[in-house]
């Protein structure tokens, strides 16, 4: 114990990047609280090795309680915003741009299907599509291939 009260700066330095560590890597800042308190230990820690804080255990509790809760007030929304920002990328599967003629006809329907790597998918176009036509695979959604005719 009197390793860490001798060492305070630095124990406080550790212990803020582990906590950072720990919400960035194993938690994927999906919780925030490390962040804020791993912030305001490493603070601390820094204000107390360039002398702008004393070195007690007092003023350890006090900066890193005031500093994560000005932490938290400050980032909070702005961090949950960019949290909650989503990508609509769409994904370019195996079988994109795969062609093949067609055995039935193909509309939005989804009446019309194919046997692809053991699973039976349902055909669908934005427009009606005759049998016989070659068509190509332009995107996929979950049991439904989307083709258009081959130019």
């Amino acid at each position: 114990m009197d390793v860490i009260l001798n060492n305070l700066p630095e124990t406080l330095m550790v212990a803020g990047i582990a906590a950072l560590i720990i919400e960035v890597a194993v938690l994927g800042l999906s919780t925030f609280v490390l962040l804020f308190l791993g912030a305001s230990m490493l603070i601390t820690g820094l204000a107390m090795t360039f002398g702008l804080l004393a070195d007690s255990v007092t003023t350890a509790l006090w900066s890193n309680s005031i500093l994560t809760v000005l932490l938290t007030a400050v980032l909070w929304k702005p961090l949950k915003n960019l949290q909650n920002q989503s990508r609509k990328a769409h994904v370019q599967s195996d079988f994109a741009r795969d062609s093949f003629v067609l055995e039935d006809d193909v509309d939005q329907s989804g009446a019309a299907t194919r046997l692809y790597s053991g699973i039976r998918w349902q055909l669908k176009s934005e427009q009606p599509i005759s049998k016989g036509t070659r068509v190509e695979v332009v995107r996929s959604d979950v049991g439904v291939m989307w083709v258009k005719p081959c130019e």
